[in-house]
């Protein structure tokens, strides 16, 4: 039998989470050099925070000039707010890595 208290796997309780909430937190996004790729990652970012600005964009080609690096400086808010911030990067087909 399970307690109605238990919390779902990978929980992690406020007292051992190492980001204080809320809080500014980058992230960093690559994918390719596409014309629309920033925009795209903009636009997926604003679904988890609306009060996001492109002046909270940094934008930094590779060497090659195939890529494209972002980082987004979002206002966290939450640990499930993140969580769901890094799965609709990581799941967008642009997208080749999140840190």
């Amino acid at each position: 039998m399970t307690s109605s208290h238990t919390p779902p796997p990978g929980h992690i309780p406020p007292e051992q989470s190492l980001i204080e909430y809320p809080s500014d937190f980058p992230i960093k996004v690559m994918g390719p050099m596409h014309d629309d790729f920033a925009q795209t990652i903009v636009e997926v970012v604003r679904l988890h925070d609306p009060e996001f600005h492109e002046g909270r964009l940094e934008k930094r080609p590779s060497s090659s000039g195939n890529y494209l690096g972002l980082t987004v400086t979002v206002r966290a808010t939450s640990r499930e707010q993140l969580d769901a911030l890094y799965q609709a990067l990581t799941s967008h087909p642009m997208v080749k890595i999140v840190l």
